[in-house]
């Protein structure tokens, strides 16, 4: 008969092979890591140099010795970007102030009102889902144009103000909450709308956080809507301020200055994001969990 492996080699052999498991995992996460990082990198690199050491670097170098803060001062003096930022803003918490409305009354009503064919409507607003942005795009554009709400900001805002998604998203959450809650409610003649505010928007509090912050970088990302409605600079958002930049701005010559622009830009974001990611993991995934 063979010699017996011995407990102690059976545990060094699953402690090497977990170390060999962990180092490959860790190894292209790091990989991952540095290749979605690196053009934020990049951008913020190219922001801080100066106009005549970004042209006479023939091979692109990824430091600089001589970092600059006047690219940022032309992106804000060469262009209204600081009206591109207020009109965002505006933009923004209007369109996520409605939306916000919108969609919890819409959950509600679907999670917990009792009305005649309740399931029918809700199985058309999902069937919405599976029409093309573009179409969606094109009847909106007929719409707002016939009511001559271009270079508006109600027509800016107007076509934004609901998404079937954060309407099926939160009804879901909604529908978690147990039926007994509202039946004693209902018992000690709670209103709806009071039950509603005390009971199931507390509960459902990391849901609602997580469609607003979706909401706002959606809003805050906004491209194809704002051009296709808006020519007149005095309602560009900072997206297509960018792209005015680039086109008719600096952005063609002054690279630095266009990626100091980029870089203020993206940071809220950026920085919202990073406050609020555990937020959103949770929200969604709890929109996502029955029982």
């Amino acid at each position: 008969m063979g010699k017996p492996v011995s407990y102690e080699k059976i545990e060094k052999s699953a402690r090497i092979g977990e170390r060999i498991r962990k180092t490959v995992i860790y190894t292209l996460l790091t990989f991952w890591a540095v290749m979605v990082l690196f053009p934020f990198y990049w951008m913020l690199l190219t922001s801080v140099k100066s106009y005549s050491a970004y042209n006479s670097e023939y091979v692109p170098k990824l430091f600089t010795l001589s970092p600059t803060l006047q690219n940022y001062v032309d992106a804000f003096t060469a262009v209204p970007l600081g009206g591109y930022f207020i009109n965002t803003l505006l933009f923004t918490l209007i369109t996520t102030a409605i939306m916000l409305v919108v969609t919890i009354l819409a959950a509600f009503a679907f999670a917990r009102l009792d009305f005649k064919g309740k399931d029918l409507v809700f199985t058309l607003f999902l069937a919405l889902m599976m029409i093309p942005n573009e179409l969606v795009i094109i009847t909106n554009y007929v719409t707002i144009t016939d009511l001559d709400m271009r270079n508006t900001f109600a027509g800016l805002i107007l076509p934004s103000v609901t998404s079937v998604f954060y309407i099926y998203l939160l009804k879901e959450n909604f529908a978690q909450i147990p039926d007994e809650l509202y039946y004693a409610a209902k018992v000690d003649g709670t209103p709806d709308l009071r039950y509603l505010l005390k009971v199931m928007i507390p509960i459902c509090k990391p849901t609602i956080i997580t469609i607003t912050i979706l909401k706002v970088i959606e809003c805050w990302n906004s491209y194809v809507w704002p051009r296709l409605i808006t020519d007149d600079e005095a309602y560009f958002l900072v997206s297509n301020g960018i792209q005015e930049i680039r086109e008719n701005g600096f952005g063609r010559e002054n690279i630095p200055a266009m990626m100091a622009a980029v870089v203020v830009i993206s940071v809220p974001l950026i920085v919202l994001f990073l406050i609020f990611h555990k937020k959103i993991m949770e929200g969604v995934s709890r929109g996502g969990t029955k029982g």
